[in-house]
């Protein structure tokens, strides 16, 4: 965020805040609506903003501003931010970018989620389980991490209290949704093309998604990593204000259509015992461990559709290594990793 905008992040916010929600039509944008509604986040009105091809059109929503359970959603224009308190973004980086000069002059309060401004120094990166307080520290613009990230940290921070993290390896099995609504249809398309013995024709994944695994998300970087690995990595750092943790991570594309899981191995500076390590994660908000093995009892994509929780199961010791543990994440990517993270950075921030 370039210091040229005119500083006023210290003016109070009201109680009763107006709302708008930028790329409303989307699959993360009616998840925020939602997420609002079913929350009942106290805004005094809720906008939905989007291009000029959705203007007039309605997506549902139950509140302040709604008419019959619905909202009109507006033209997002230059001037649409006048009046409104927090705007919650997920139009894509190049939009963030092209809009955020005009929250920060009409003072609104931008929560992002795409990358646009994640490691930009002046820019908060704020999960609310891990630093809170970070989000009062913005100067107009707060970002949303990815949601691999998010899920990932809301589980390491309960366990970085017990004893410093040295290092993480993380395999990621990521849904068809978190590459958008465009992106679930195709799964839908493929898998009745394919059973049907149809050619497949990928558009939104460089391969077929159906019934196959794609490791590779978002654009390859110099080093043969990709970008989304990548920004797990610094997200990470970022998010913990720990530069000493070394993360690798490798992300890969599944045929699911909600719900990110990930394998997570760590390794402390010092001994954490499987059953402190569980206690940890009972007491933390935010996680709910399943990890039953007799019971046939973990977390699964299939199970968990729609829900607000960071669920850890597959919790065991890593003997490979002198302090190691290894257990199993997920979290639907539509709501702790983007909506509903988003939402809860406004409810700090009221």
């Amino acid at each position: 965020m370039s210091s040229q905008h005119t500083p006023y992040w210290n003016k109070e916010m009201p109680a009763h805040p107006v709302v708008a929600v930028a790329g409303a039509t989307g699959a993360v944008g009616r998840e925020m609506l939602k997420t609002l509604e079913q929350r009942q986040f106290p805004a005094s009105r809720v906008i939905a903003l989007a291009s000029s091809r959705s203007a007039g059109s309605k997506v549902a929503f139950n509140g302040p501003g709604s008419v019959d359970g619905f909202l009109t959603v507006e033209e997002m224009t230059h001037d649409s931010f006048e009046g409104v308190d927090i705007a919650l973004f997920s139009a894509g980086g190049s939009i963030s970018e092209e809009y955020a000069p005009d929250c920060v002059r009409c003072g609104a309060v931008m929560i992002d989620n795409s990358s646009a401004f994640r490691m930009d120094p002046e820019v908060p990166l704020v999960v609310p389980e891990v630093n809170p307080d970070d989000a009062l520290l913005h100067k107009g613009i707060i970002a949303n991490p990815n949601c691999s990230t998010i899920q990932m940290v809301v589980a390491l921070e309960p366990l970085h209290k017990l004893a410093p993290i040295k290092r993480v390896v993380v395999a990621t099995y990521q849904a068809a949704s978190g590459a958008g609504a465009a992106a679930m249809q195709e799964l839908y398309d493929q898998t009745g093309d394919f059973l049907e013995g149809k050619e497949v024709h990928p558009e939104k994944f460089a391969h077929r998604i159906a019934f196959n695994c794609i490791p590779h998300i978002d654009k390859f970087l110099d080093d043969d990593s990709t970008k989304e690995e990548w920004k797990m990595v610094v997200e990470t750092k970022k998010i913990m204000h720990d530069d000493n943790i070394a993360v690798s991570a490798t992300c890969v594309r599944v045929p699911v259509l909600r719900c990110h899981s990930e394998v997570v191995n760590v390794e402390f500076e010092s001994e954490v015992s499987v059953e402190a390590a569980r206690a940890a994660f009972e007491a933390a908000p935010g996680i709910i461990v399943m990890d039953d093995p007799a019971a046939a009892l973990y977390p699964m994509p299939a199970l968990l559709e729609g829900t607000d929780h960071t669920y850890v199961g597959r919790l065991r010791k890593d003997d490979t290594i002198a302090h190691g543990l290894n257990f199993w994440v997920v979290a639907d990517q539509l709501r702790k990793g983007a909506a509903l993270n988003a939402v809860q950075i406004a409810e700090l921030l009221v």
